[in-house]
């Protein structure tokens, strides 16, 4: 049975405990270079520890594109964006429409 990770600010993923996730809180550090190391980091410690299923805000995303990239041509894990408390940026909706697209040749939304 693989195990589910929620990663970004505190804020968004702390109400993913209740729902029995693991919840990744990374700070905001004024420095990218800095979030970004820890993001890549996280995202690989869970990745070779057993979780299936990865959630990481549009947000943090943004700033660990290489890690996310790097995963999505592999099975496990499945990283999914999600919006932070702040609203949505439409980068998980517009990375969906993309997978439909290829998968069925058109979009259909």
């Amino acid at each position: 049975m693989y195990k589910i990770a929620a990663i970004g600010d505190r804020d968004t993923v702390i109400s993913f405990k209740v729902l029995g996730i693991d919840v990744y809180s990374i700070e905001n550090f004024e420095n990218d270079e800095l979030i970004s190391q820890k993001i890549k980091a996280t995202v690989d410690n869970l990745a070779s520890n057993g979780y299936g299923i990865i959630f990481i805000t549009e947000e943090y995303a943004q700033k660990s594109v290489e890690v996310i990239e790097r995963y999505k041509n592999e099975v496990l894990p499945i990283i999914t964006l999600i919006p932070n408390n702040k609203g949505s940026l439409n980068i998980g909706m517009n990375k969906i429409d993309e997978n439909i697209e290829k998968a069925i040749g058109t979009n259909i939304f």
